[in-house]
């Protein structure tokens, strides 16, 4: 990962510090504890759960060198910056396909808040990307593996 920039919002910057402090303060001590436990199983070298421990140790501390360097790239995205004139980064934006008629709403997040099971999608992801400094009533065009998409930008707000 370089250390580009990394766009967060309020809630996103609050959810990674909550996940860091969670990976630091409790997870490495249940593992630590897993690992002891296992040690006292006798010979590592066949033993299972002293793997698995292990593995997960080190899943958590990559992912605590993840977290912080995401954290030390971070732009904050405050409320006040936030317009609702244009599509950017924390608004929600409500939109109708212009071929069927469906209305959907998005989050327009930076990458790493992104979830798309939670419709908040990345400003770097194809619909993200064409929405981004658009206005209400504007059609974009958004370009996905079975062809084109139109959206109608239909409402913007924080």
């Amino acid at each position: 990962m370089s250390d580009k920039e990394v766009i967060l919002t309020q809630e996103g910057l609050k959810k990674l510090e909550d996940e860091l402090e969670n990976l630091k303060s409790v997870k490495r001590r249940e593992v630590a504890e897993r690992i002891k436990v296992a040690i006292g199983y006798g010979d590592i070298s066949e033993n299972s759960e002293y793997e698995d421990a292990k593995n997960e140790q080190a899943f958590i501390e990559g992912r605590v060198i993840t977290l912080e360097k995401l954290l030390r790239n971070a732009r904050i995205i405050n409320n006040d910056e936030i317009s609702t004139d244009v599509v950017g980064v924390g608004t929600t934006v409500t939109v109708e396909d212009v071929e069927y008629g469906d209305k959907m709403e998005y989050t327009i997040v930076g990458t790493a808040e992104s979830d798309p099971l939670n419709n908040k999608i990345s400003n770097e992801s194809p619909v993200g990307k064409a929405m981004i400094g658009k206005q209400r009533g504007t059609v974009v065009d958004v370009s996905v593996p079975a062809g084109v998409i139109q959206y109608k930008i239909i409402d913007i707000k924080k």
